[in-house]
């Protein structure tokens, strides 16, 4: 399969200048790229889009005229008798009257759509983003267990010919066969949940569950200071897709309720017509229908959108506390995960030290193996925490970037929302 992705059309990632290339594979920008472009839950978002945008062409439309016809034949013929017709056309005029709200109702629906796609499209190049970062993390764990079954492997015939000659016994050799057990159990795990993220991330790519994932390239590094955090938090309103779509869905639902209390007045409809009876008169008027408001008078709809409108507004408010809590949360999760990692990272140099000095002993048998097993692992769990911690740290900081909306995507499908916030 050939892949191909049109940088030009795709606003939502302000890289214009970057080359789609999957032939050397594919990097962490590229992976951005072709989920945005072929995500199938974006394509239907896309599809919601087009149904928004011819909706909001057909509440433009002007309503039809209706003509009507008659004809009435007499039931005997005589002098100055004729067959009678009637000729008439109507317009509703209430729909005239409400074509205006309906219109520009329609209008910020779609508006509310194509920002919810575009939020859409925001998180799923955070997801693509953090399942490349998980996926290779999930290879470097591979290849680091890999590495250990590896150096274990001498050391199991010598256990199983102890025990077998009678010169040790299972409990002192629990510690050897344990490790191996370890190692192979963990990189089972391991495998599992790698095949789990290659899978998400194939869906998500919109690629066939056998096409192969060739990842080059270093993770996304996002790393937003508390600084930059509470200038973003200031702009969200202004910037942040979801909260200017739910802008636009209250603009739209003002535009609903108006065409709702403009429709509580009486049903208008005029017409002219003209006729001939059957004695050959011709006649000409005009026709006026009016719906008399005694019992609906459309308080139901009314009610309705006005509750409408304030979910609206409610959801707005919770949103935008929702944000602020979490940023203050990922902020002070990063802040607590950098000092983690900087004290995890001096702690697996050491140990890793250790573990290659206790091999050099081994091999001079200068160290007995319980102890030289003790370190070796000691020194894996280390290493695997740290690979853990580096992408916790990384899900962290793209979570927060997302959160507060990444400013190379602020530019991305404009459309015409009026800063009125609900």
């Amino acid at each position: 399969m050939q892949l191909t992705a049109p940088v030009a059309s795709m606003p939502t990632l302000a890289l214009p200048d970057h080359r789609f290339d999957p032939s050397d594979g594919l990097d962490v920008t590229e992976v951005a790229m072709l989920a945005v472009l072929n995500s199938p839950a974006l394509k239907l978002k896309r599809d919601e889009l087009g149904i928004a945008r011819a909706q909001a062409f057909a509440a433009g439309l002007l309503p039809d005229p209706q003509l009507s016809f008659g004809e009435d034949f007499p039931g005997h013929t005589g002098a100055g008798t004729s067959i009678a017709y009637n000729l008439g056309i109507s317009e509703d005029i209430t729909a005239l009257l409400t074509r205006s709200s309906r219109r520009a109702a329609a209008r910020s629906q779609a508006d509310q759509v194509n920002l919810d796609l575009l939020w859409a499209e925001w998180q799923s190049v955070a997801q693509a983003r953090l399942l490349f970062d998980q996926v290779l993390t999930l290879r470097a764990q591979q290849a680091r267990l890999t590495a250990e079954q590896a150096a274990l492997a001498p050391l199991q015939p010598f256990i199983h010919a102890a025990l077998r000659a009678g010169n040790l016994t299972y409990d002192s050799a629990s510690a050897g066969l344990n490790a191996g057990a370890d190692v192979r159990k963990r990189l089972a795990d391991s495998t599992i949940t790698l095949h789990q993220a290659e899978t998400d991330l194939h869906f998500l790519l919109g690629l066939a569950p056998s096409a192969p994932l060739a990842l080059v390239g270093t993770p996304y590094q996002a790393s937003p200071t508390p600084q930059q955090a509470q200038q973003a938090l200031a702009d969200l309103p202004r910037r942040r897709p979801d909260l200017l779509a739910l802008q636009a869905g209250y603009q739209s639902q003002e535009s609903k309720l108006r065409a709702a209390v403009l429709a509580q007045f009486p049903a208008l409809s005029v017409g002219f017509t003209t006729a001939r009876d059957t004695s050959n008169v011709t006649t000409h008027g005009f026709s006026i229908g009016i719906t008399l408001p005694l019992f609906d008078r459309n308080r139901g709809n009314i009610a309705i959108e006005k509750a409408t409108r304030q979910q609206l507004k409610d959801d707005y408010e919770a949103r935008v506390l929702d944000t602020r809590s979490n940023m203050q949360q990922l902020v002070a999760d990063l802040a607590t995960l950098t000092r983690q990692r900087a004290a995890l990272a001096d702690h697996a140099q050491q140990l890793d030290a250790a573990r290659r000095a206790a091999e050099a002993a081994w091999q001079q048998r200068l160290l007995d193996w319980p102890t030289y097993l003790a370190i070796r692992s000691n020194a894996l769990t280390a290493d695997l925490d740290l690979l853990d911690l580096q992408q916790q740290q990384a899900t962290q900081a793209i979570a927060l970037e997302a959160l507060l909306g990444n400013t190379d995507l602020a530019t991305a499908h404009p459309v015409s929302v009026k800063a009125a916030t609900p």
